[in-house]
């Protein structure tokens, strides 16, 4: 070889550059430091040897129930996920005590209602048929949970029950007739005051407690149950603030 073609062959090697990879691990080998302005070409160099698949699938196969149970919570009668918003709510009820459990049937009615004032007022009447259907049977399982709860907190079921009357009377003004499946919370509420009060009857109670249940008592003769509980409760709530 001519020493011509020797410079010409050393021309060529010198236009050859190293990976960058190669570069970085050199350096830090010589150095004894990792060079920090180079991290970021390491990441790009590494990536296309990464395998997307085996990482991104699993992943993705965590995160798909989270992300369906979030979804399913807009779901309405009628639609796929609706049945996964029905399972979320029980499973929940299974883990309160029996003394929450009205209150929480009680706020299942409130969103099934809610549900139903939702696809009346955007004309989605194929959906008013289940919505019914779905608010009938939380009631019913809310009133059969009501009429044997032990213990239960009163004002929050005063409160539950008020929402439910102000939901259904918004139903009626769009044209949903639900007043004698309602019927069946009224009906619930009596016989909870009922009980009450005769458990009140047989306790000593002191002036301002006789006083309120003389209340209660005028408030469900005259059907107005709500009302006599709001007062049971202040009763109640007496003896524990004194």
């Amino acid at each position: 070889m001519t020493e011509k073609e020797v410079i010409n062959k050393l021309h060529q090697l010198r236009q050859i550059k190293p990976r960058k990879d190669w570069v970085v691990l050199t350096k830090t080998q010589i150095l004894g430091e990792e060079v920090s302005s180079n991290k970021f070409s390491q990441i790009i160099d590494i990536l296309p040897r990464v395998n997307f698949r085996r990482v991104l699938v699993p992943a993705f196969s965590f995160c798909l129930p989270f992300v369906i149970l979030a979804v399913s919570q807009n779901a309405l009668p009628g639609d796929n996920l609706y049945p996964v918003k029905k399972f979320t709510e029980k499973t929940q009820a299974v883990f309160v005590s029996e003394s929450e459990k009205s209150n929480v049937q009680l706020g299942i009615v409130n969103k099934r209602l809610e549900e139903l004032n939702k696809i009346a007022s955007t004309n989605q009447t194929d959906k008013i048929a289940p919505a019914i259907e779905e608010y009938q049977a939380s009631l019913s399982e809310a009133v059969k949970n009501l009429t044997k709860a032990k213990n239960a907190d009163v004002k929050e079921i005063v409160q539950q029950a008020k929402k439910i009357e102000e939901s259904k009377q918004k139903a009626e003004v769009l044209g949903i007739n639900i007043s004698e499946a309602s019927d069946e919370l009224n009906s619930a509420l009596l016989s909870l005051a009922e009980r009450e009060i005769k458990d009140l009857e047989n306790r000593t109670l002191n002036e301002a407690q006789q006083k309120l249940l003389i209340e209660a008592k005028e408030n469900f003769e005259a059907g107005n149950y709500s009302q006599a509980l709001e007062k049971i409760w202040e009763i109640t709530q007496w003896e524990i603030t004194q």
